[in-house]
């Protein structure tokens, strides 16, 4: 990512260049991230091709301001931060199901990110509801964050789990991935029926005052602790919808697109 591309993306998050890449840096560009880029998975069924190269994530996110799921949202985030001098190491991880059981390999794509001033961090703008700020990759005790408690635990297996409010998230394996390596499971997340990204839409945004979801026709805003829903009547509702409050331009309505059984 060269200068003007990092430039273009700071103007899309509206973050001021940082002077060093510290501690204080990574916290504002998080916060920031999270403010300005939804996560959604609407490509998955307006039919539009999910690449994951460093171009093609910056186009989506900066050119077409757009957002994306995990290995969107951090792939590119992690090619800004890695563009402002960050030491950044792309991490697989899965993420427990209801049950409390991991899913597949490569299920989710997390940061570990070095700082100049010798911090060492978790961060994440790609797993919708989730911390604010990064998490310290070595504190083992309760780190608290506007979105929740979070806690990191080592496993027996040498990995470390991310839990919220006592409820593990994801699993970590801290061997050092490409972008590329997640190509499998971002194809295993926009095809299988058995990916909740396949069975539903969703767009979702932090807001200074809560979040705001729009899923289908549902709205949801919620604001200081309270929760409003809408059901939106007309197509127009929708697509007016999505660029008010996401500043997402569509020209058609996504609709749920079934995905091949077997998958």
């Amino acid at each position: 990512m060269d200068f003007a591309e990092t430039a273009a993306y700071l103007r899309r998050i509206d973050a001021a260049p940082p002077a060093a890449p510290t501690t204080r840096a990574l916290h504002d560009l998080q916060l920031a991230h999270l403010l300005a880029v939804p996560f959604e998975n609407l490509s998955i069924h307006l039919g539009e091709d999910i690449e994951l190269t460093e171009k093609a994530l910056a186009a989506k996110v900066v050119g077409a301001r757009r957002g994306g799921f995990c290995y969107e949202l951090n792939g590119a985030f992690a090619a800004l931060l890695t563009a402002l001098g960050f030491e950044v190491t792309l991490l697989q991880a899965r993420v427990y199901d209801p049950s409390g059981h991991p899913g597949i390999p490569y299920d989710h794509l997390a940061l570990r990110v070095l700082t100049s001033d010798g911090g060492d961090w978790i961060a994440d703008v790609g797993f919708g509801a989730h911390s604010h700020f990064p998490l310290a990759f070595g504190e083992r005790g309760d780190q608290s964050d506007p979105g929740g408690t979070f806690r990191v635990a080592e496993t027996p297996e040498g990995d470390l789990d991310v839990l919220m409010d006592g409820k593990p998230q994801y699993v970590i394996d801290l061997r050092p991935r490409a972008l590329a390596d997640f190509t499998s499971g971002a194809w295993w997340h926009r095809t299988s029926p058995r990916s909740h990204f396949t069975q539903s839409l969703v767009c979702s945004l932090l807001t200074e005052s809560g979040r705001i979801t729009l899923s289908g026709r549902t709205l949801t805003t919620t604001e200081g602790g309270e929760r409003r829903t809408a059901e939106l009547a007309t197509d127009a509702d929708v697509l007016d919808a999505y660029a008010t409050h996401f500043g997402i331009a569509l020209e058609q309505v996504p609709q749920v697109k079934q995905a091949k059984q077997g998958a």
